[in-house]
């Protein structure tokens, strides 16, 4: 369960987040930003043809330029993209290196958000900044506003952003889990893949329950509005309907 963490108000907190329907397609970022004298900023934005990575990115870049440098306070930034976290505490070394090549030898993705990012990094410098995970769709107070944000811009909807005192915001944005740790990175020969409990879509109103990747990706190729994501469990489920508007208790899911 969140709990309070007293020591966050000390800090400058960033939550983000992004969301693309149809990857690529429309998508839309979300940022909120806390400042320890007890400011909230809510950030947002939209782009017609991205990817959900983009946006990711995207997120945590406009977080950070939001603050001035130096910055007052140390940073925590909040984010459930592993790919962020991994990308750029540990694989953008390697990366630069190679002359932004992958280990495949292939041309790094997204590059152009991956330097902006740097910058957006080094800029804070002397400050540190922590990288936190949290678990999308879990009920984290921040990081499911910022999901409301950025779902909101990419699905063209009216998004009323923040920007004023704490004490007048209405996110308990200070809930946060024990457990802020990234997870570890799955070895292919190692550890068994964990199945996935369902992939869902949702095409002009229609949610369906896919069994397999290939059969959702069919449905929503092509689809403009179409919206899609991979589920754990039951609950995990829920929690996707909830994060795309829709009532989990009276939606029905079509096999």
């Amino acid at each position: 369960m969140p709990r309070l963490n007293p020591p966050s108000f000390e800090s400058i907190l960033i939550f983000s987040d992004g969301a693309c329907t149809g990857n690529p397609g429309p998508g839309g970022w979300g940022t909120v930003v806390v400042r320890p004298d007890g400011q909230v900023r809510e950030l947002g934005g939209r782009d017609l043809q991205t990817t959900n990575n983009r946006m990711e990115l995207t997120g945590s870049i406009r977080g950070l330029a939001a603050i001035e440098s130096p910055p007052p306070a140390p940073i925590e930034m909040f984010t459930d993209s592993t790919y962020v976290i991994r990308g750029i505490t540990e694989w953008i070394w390697g990366w630069r290196q190679r002359g932004w090549k992958n280990s495949a030898g292939h041309d790094v993705l997204n590059r152009d958000l991956w330097e902006e990012l740097s910058r957006q990094v080094a800029r804070m410098h002397p400050r540190k900044i922590e990288w936190r995970y949290v678990r999308g769709h879990s009920g984290i107070p921040g990081n499911e506003r910022c999901d409301e944000i950025a779902v909101g811009f990419a699905t063209g909807k009216r998004v009323d952003l923040y920007d004023g005192p704490l004490i007048g915001y209405e996110v308990a944005i200070h809930d946060l889990p024990d457990d802020l740790a990234l997870p570890r990175a799955k070895s292919g020969s190692s550890k068994k893949r964990e199945t996935p409990y369902s992939y869902l879509s949702l095409v002009g109103g229609k949610v369906i329950r896919h069994k397999a990747w290939a059969a959702c990706e069919r449905r929503v190729k092509g689809q403009s509005q179409a919206r899609f994501k991979k589920a754990m469990s039951a609950q995990d489920e829920r929690a996707i309907l909830k994060g795309w508007g829709l009532d989990p208790d009276k939606t029905v899911i079509h096999e």
